[in-house]
């Protein structure tokens, strides 16, 4: 396979030890990521685990027939395939790239083989676990205490830390699976945050405008996760510089 390049993206490879990613890097292959990308899908073997560089990728949880809503979001602070670093070899849900970008690829038999081979690997790795699991459980607490413009304000705000750009390519269409909403729903919200001067938003763009103000839109729904991958991982997923004040 071929090795990453040097200096990878991915915040969580840059934190293990440099016993740990010289372990790893034989066996990494920087791939990229294409929009609506499948990585995992309910129930399938995951055959591969995914440390993203560049771009966004969803955990959407599903039922029969067709409910779908996002549960988690991985970019450059993290990987796929939690499960594998927690002993099963299948997910509950299914993983698709939401912006397309690049990860470096390891099969899932071979991080089986080095978390054997290296403590520190698997204690680092399941602390990510750990901070993922805080991102899912405040998820749940957004989606079913916060208003539609609160959780809106905190999505694009998670977006904004992991894209690291204040152009998000995103359709209202795909906005309404990921929130759980009625499409016209996503549409009037966008409209109000736009209204307040945070974004600008058309049919497949949102521009992040005033990231401050969108904190204060997200009603406290964000940043508990943001400080735990800080105190846990201690590789901050948030963005280093203020935000450009620009226009469409």
């Amino acid at each position: 396979m071929n090795s990453p390049v040097n200096g990878s993206r991915n915040r969580l490879m840059a934190a293990l030890s440099r016993a740990d990613r010289d372990l790893l890097t034989p066996c990494l292959e920087t791939i990229g990521l294409d929009a609506r990308q499948i990585l995992e899908a309910p129930s399938a073997p995951i055959a591969h685990v995914y440390f993203v560089e560049s771009g966004l990728v969803s955990v959407v949880g599903t039922t029969v027939p067709d409910h779908r809503i996002e549960v988690g979001m991985v970019g450059y602070e993290g990987m796929t395939g939690l499960s594998v670093v927690l002993g099963d070899d299948c997910s509950a849900n299914e993983t698709l790239v939401q912006s397309a970008g690049s990860a470096m690829r390891l099969s899932a038999k071979s991080l089986r083989q080095m978390m054997a081979a290296s403590p520190s690997l698997t204690a680092t790795l399941l602390r990510y676990v750990h901070v993922f699991m805080v991102q899912g459980s405040q998820t749940a607490l957004a989606n079913g205490r916060g208003r539609l413009d609160e959780r809106l304000a905190r999505w694009l705000l998670m977006w904004h830390d992991r894209v690291r750009e204040d152009d998000l390519v995103i359709t209202h269409e795909f906005l309404s699976v990921l929130l759980g909403v009625r499409r016209q729903g996503v549409t009037v919200t966008l409209h109000d945050l736009e209204g307040k001067g945070l974004i600008r938003s058309t049919r497949s763009h949102v521009r992040i405008i005033d990231r401050e103000g969108l904190q204060t839109a997200a009603n406290g729904f964000y940043g508990i996760p943001e400080a735990e991958y800080d105190r846990a991982i201690g590789y901050a997923t948030r963005r280093a510089l203020p935000v450009r004040l620009t226009s469409l």
